[in-house]
């Protein structure tokens, strides 16, 4: 019989498991796309419109997912929109990670002025609604990739630098950091050697985290016609375009939303599924 630890062990490695499972065969689809896609995701062919899905009645072979009011593959569509998922996700939370963190660190640890200076400008910077904030920012900067990965950052680097700035104080409150100070170490030493790689498994499960709200912004920027243009396929314009021939055409709508929500739940699973993983109190 399983004890309550090791119950928590097995579900934590299943999560971690299932989560990397999705987002690795999701990668593999987004690098492969160009051959793994049955069609061209942005020919257009009026006499396939509205295909259903392979398993229904009126389907046709090699639109395995059916096709939208275009005629458009809606498989090699969300292929394709996964490459523009993954590629916020990754530079917008790799990014707003290491500017969030380094902050966080400086005032938790050094804290004095630098705490009060960089605390202030999180309040700051806090104060304006992020969607607002977000459209602002595109609607100065204009629409595409760039604009959508610098509003991320501009916006989200204040969740990082609020978190890591706890935990660095709790971790410069240890027996540990007074030892390294006393053996002569100095602050910058102490603090990339000591705190840095305890802090770390909070910084890689906000990383995840991160990358699954990036993926939902880029989305619903998309849905509004404020991320890459509307001719290239993301899985926010695949939904916005859905929901206006759900009656007609459920599929264009449901798979990528389903892409979507699995997307965004794998990256906060597995950022759960680590910290459980490696979280020294459960192993």
């Amino acid at each position: 019989m399983l004890d309550g630890r090791s119950l928590v062990k097995r579900t934590a490695g299943l999560r971690l498991w299932l989560s990397a499972g999705w987002i690795g065969a999701l990668v593999i689809g987004a690098v492969f796309a160009p051959w793994i896609a049955p069609q061209d995701p942005l020919m257009q062919d009026l006499f396939t419109s509205r295909l259903p899905p392979f398993w229904m009645d009126g389907a046709e072979p090699g639109y395995w997912l059916g096709t939208d009011s275009l005629g458009r593959d809606v498989l090699s569509r969300i292929l394709y929109g996964g490459r523009v998922a993954l590629v916020v996700a990754l530079i917008a939370g790799t990014a707003t990670a290491l500017i969030g963190a380094t902050l966080g660190l400086i005032a938790g640890y050094f804290r004095g002025w630098a705490d009060m200076v960089i605390s202030r400008l999180v309040d700051i910077w806090m104060a304006f609604p992020p969607v607002l904030f977000a459209i602002l920012l595109i609607a100065v900067m204009g629409t595409g990739l760039t604009s959508v990965v610098v509003a991320i950052i501009v916006i989200d680097w204040t969740r990082f630098a609020r978190v890591v700035r706890a935990e660095a104080m709790a971790q410069g409150a240890m027996d540990y950091v007074a030892s390294a100070q006393v053996a002569g170490r100095g602050r910058m030493s102490t603090l990339l050697t000591e705190i840095l790689p305890n802090v770390l498994p909070t910084i890689a499960v906000l990383l995840t985290l991160e990358m699954g709200i990036a993926v939902i912004v880029e989305a619903i920027l998309s849905f509004v016609n404020l991320s890459v243009s509307t001719d290239d396929p993301t899985w926010g314009g695949m939904i916005a375009e859905g929901r206006l021939s759900i009656h007609q055409a459920w599929w264009v709508l449901v798979f990528p939303l389903v892409a979507l929500f699995l997307t965004v739940l794998s990256f906060s699973q597995l950022g759960e599924g680590l910290k459980d993983r490696f979280d020294p109190v459960l192993n």
